[in-house]
This record gives structure tokens, sequence and C-alpha cells, in this order.
């Protein structure tokens, strides 16, 4: 787990479907996916989410937890969503780097999203191993997801 994939609403992008896809290079294994490679790493972009918070947009906070206004409207209905959808919690991450650290953070998450068949990384968005579920995911048509 790489601290530079923790997105500034909470994301833990180690385990999102397009960076697990970039990262195994899929589509040349015949899964057509979209890559991604982070909320940080849009190219000098700023991603979707930063784009609606001022703080987030100028640098004066990093993530989402360094605001006095967290949790915000902003950050609510991303939460309910992947609450919802994904079984995680962007807030609950939050208050988690928050209390513990960013290390004890990638700690946790390792060991929850690490695949009990081969070690590799199982992706939040659905629930499978990037390492050894090629097979699954190429029986997929395609992947859909409420990003």
């Amino acid at each position: 787990m790489e601290k530079s994939l923790i997105a500034p609403c909470g994301m833990n992008c180690n385990i999102c479907v397009g960076y697990l896809a970039m990262k195994n290079d899929l589509n040349s294994q015949g899964v057509k996916e979209r890559y991604c490679a982070g909320c940080r790493y849009k190219s000098g972009k700023l991603c979707a989410f930063q784009k609606r918070c001022e703080l987030l947009k100028t640098g004066q906070v990093k993530y989402c937890y360094e605001c006095d206004k967290f949790p915000c409207e902003n950050l609510e209905p991303l939460n309910k969503r992947y609450s919802t959808n994904f079984h995680m919690s962007m807030i609950e991450n939050h208050t988690y780097i928050k209390e513990h650290g960013m290390e004890m953070f990638l700690e946790k998450e390792a060991e929850k999203w690490k695949c009990p068949e081969c070690g590799g990384v199982i992706s939040c968005h659905n629930g499978i191993c990037y390492s050894c579920g090629i097979e699954k995911l190429k029986s997929l048509k395609k992947i859909s997801l409420k990003w």
C-alpha cells in the first residue's frame, strides 16, 4: 500500500479497480478496463473531488480530515455512495488516519484487502483479486462502476 495513493477524499486508490487494472496491465491480458494512476496523479489536473473544494484546490489542506468542516457537504454524498455500494467509508478512513497515523492505516488496509489465495490486492469495487482473479475478470462482460 502506497501513501501517495490515498486520495484527498480518503479513498484508498491502492484498492480501486482502475488503479489495479493499470498496475496489473489488464488490457494486455484481454480485460478491457479504464486505467487510473490515482487521484494524486492526474497529470497536473485536479481530480473531480478536489475541484469542488477551495481548500483542496489551493493546497491549504492535503486531506479532508485536516479541515475544520470535516466531514462536509462534498464528502458526505461520496461517503454514502461508497458505504452503500462498496462497503468502505472515506470518513472512517480519515478518522482512522487522524487518530492512528498514515502508516497504521496502510498496514490495516493491506491486511483488510489482502487476497487469502495469493496475497494480492482485492478491489473494493468488485471484490476480485487483480493478481489471481484474472480469469474471473475475463468472464465478466464489463465491470460496471458508479464512480
